[in-house]
């Protein structure tokens, strides 16, 4: 491709909207144009990444047995019905009607289309295992759109569902997944870590994130360098303090006048956090509105993990919100900044299971400007559920070994569940075992964000002078840069380079336009081809420039020489991914 005749502007200034590394320089090289907030376009460069990622991911799924199908990206409504995700789903599910007014979504995902699929033509057990996938525009409805191809309304994904005879042959397709995607990640050139994860709106049994570490990343993960624990923040199990074997002391009421925060009551009463507890205050809603309200209950020195207790309450994430406190307290007799565990009525009450094993707790006394000191789990009161509740955080115990853990960030770009009977059981997707009696098919679902894939190697692989692309993804693997158009020499050493390079199975790029050297060069750094070889005022006596896009300096050498070297590392890059 000569840049002459490609289209192609790359931007001098940093736009407003870009926050992180990935945003910013994606959008710089020309890469990706924003169409409103949240869908953005992939320009040729930027496109021809894509399609690079998503070749990866079609050999390795091929080669692990799966099979390429296409569905559509307009779902019908019953089917999100028969499954029971219409509302659990929540807003960030595209809804729209036809003229007829009959419901669709915009496809987040697809596991009932695949399980349609499956129960009306699968019947025997002769024709399972199977495992189809499809790489498909998907749309969620995000409240924030934020950091580009990170969090965004529209993006390309791979998603794949397995369909075995029993656990024992999901336990296989789920390992062959997981080989697949440790393959599809290091081919791309990422940097990154499975770890334990939450099912979230997909359900099933066990699920595993794969995790591209980097600086900017969305996702915290906690891990133990000293044991294999590894996992998500939210599926993070809280080590519980040690029980305590204070003597029980009786319950006394003492006065806080406006100390309505756990830092103002450990003041006002002289205690340690750790002597105190949290309240946190809820309300639960289903299709008609208000279900019920929730107090939730943790050590004052504690933050609540929003997703264990929305686990625990079984409900989806969007059904629950902070409670209105006056319309709660006069339902419930809860107090605005003196909530406790006693003295509640018609609330459900949920415990983190480390209060139980505590003595002698100071919590809020349901009364305006009091709390109550030596409050005990079982004499005092009592949870409806008692269960982790705590948000893991660096330093803390580690649930496995003890020793301290770690956090990181990181961008999630793919997850494997073991769905189990979730969909099958509520589509009907049976088959006949060997003795003609029906099963439920157990299912698997594995996906992968193309886009967000592209945006983590971005991530991890930039300087401030633009992109650095691993080879297997780069749009072009070779920029021949020619300095002077008008010099006949330079023009014709580099058309013989350019097409050497060509006749080697090189993707090479000619920058043959009318601009000035510096120009080139910056947008060779910002496109971040991972080789220049540049053809200056030394083509006269065959001698080119070559520079790999990490080094710091360029090295002269004849222009054979360059071409060769080119070549070698190229395919070596290549070929030592796969």
């Amino acid at each position: 491709m000569r840049l002459s005749q490609a289209h192609i502007n790359t931007l001098r200034e940093v736009p407003g909207e870009a926050e992180i590394p990935s945003h910013i320089w994606l959008l710089r090289s020309g890469m990706i144009r924003k169409t409103v907030s949240g869908i953005y376009g992939f320009m040729p460069f930027g496109w021809r990444t894509v399609r690079k990622i998503e070749a990866i991911i079609r050999e390795e799924m091929d080669a692990s047995g799966a099979q390429e199908i296409l569905m559509s990206a307009m779902q019908p409504a019953e089917l999100w019905r028969e499954s029971g995700r219409w509302f659990a789903y929540g807003p960030e599910l595209w809804r729209v009607e036809d003229r007829h007014g009959r419901e669709f979504c915009l496809g987040p995902t697809a596991e009932e289309v695949f399980t349609d699929i499956v129960r009306n033509e699968i019947d025997s057990h002769r024709r399972l295992p199977l495992n189809l996938y499809q790489i498909q525009t998907k749309y969620r409805d995000e409240a924030r759109p934020r950091y580009g191809l990170m969090r965004s309304r529209e993006f390309i994904m791979k998603d794949a569902y397995s369909f075995d005879r029993d656990w024992e042959g999901l336990d296989r397709s789920y390992r062959a997944m997981y080989d697949a995607y440790e393959k599809i990640f290091s081919r791309c050139g990422l940097a990154f870590r499975p770890v334990d994860a939450d099912s979230g709106a997909m359900g099933g049994r066990d699920t595993q994130e794969f995790i591209a570490l980097c600086e900017y990343g969305e996702n915290d993960v906690v891990y133990c360098e000293h044991c294999e624990m590894a996992a998500t923040a939210e599926r993070a199990a809280g080590a519980d303090a040690a029980p305590s074997n204070e003597a029980v002391l009786p319950v006394a009421e003492a006065p806080t006048p406006g100390a309505k925060t756990i830092e103002a009551v450990a003041d006002c009463l002289g205690l340690p956090k750790e002597k105190t507890v949290k309240a946190l205050l809820f309300a639960v809603h289903d299709e008609q509105g208000l279900k019920e309200y929730v107090a939730a209950f943790i050590r004052g020195d504690r933050e609540l993990n929003m997703t264990k207790l929305v686990n625990a309450l079984g409900v989806a994430e969007h059904m629950i919100e902070f409670a209105d406190e006056r319309a709660m307290g006069a339902a419930t007799g809860s107090v605005a900044g003196y909530t406790g565990p006693t003295g509640l009525h018609d609330c459900r009450i949920v415990v983190d299971s480390e209060l139980p094993g505590l003595r002698n707790l100071c919590a809020g006394a349901c009364k305006e400007g009091y709390h109550l000191l030596n409050v005990n789990y079982g004499r005092d009161y009592e949870g409806d559920i008692v269960t982790d509740l705590k948000l893991v955080g660096e330093g803390d115990p580690c649930p496995v070994c003890g020793e301290p853990l770690s956090v990181a960030r990181g961008i999630e770009v793919g997850q494997i569940f073991k769905l189990g009977t979730k969909y099958s059981e509520s589509m009907g997707a049976r088959y006949r075992d060997e003795n003609q009696e029906e099963q439920l098919i157990v299912m698997g679902c594995y996906g992968i964000g193309v886009t967000r894939t592209m945006a983590a190697v971005v991530e991890q692989n930039h300087d401030d002078k633009g992109i650095i692309w691993p080879m297997s993804v780069a749009p072009y693997h070779v920029i021949v840069t020619l300095v002077k158009p008008d010099d006949a020499t330079q023009r014709a050493a580099a058309e013989r380079v350019y097409a050497d390079l060509i006749d080697e199975g090189v993707e090479a790029l000619l920058d043959d336009r009318d601009e000035r050297p510096g120009v080139k060069f910056n947008d060779a750094d910002i496109l971040g081809v991972p080789i220049r070889i540049t053809v200056g005022k030394k083509a006269v006596e065959g001698i080119v420039e070559y520079k790999p896009r990490r080094a710091t300096e360029a090295m002269e050498l004849p222009a054979e020489e360059a071409i060769a070297r080119a070549a070698a590392t190229v395919r070596a890059e290549i070929r030592g991914k796969r």
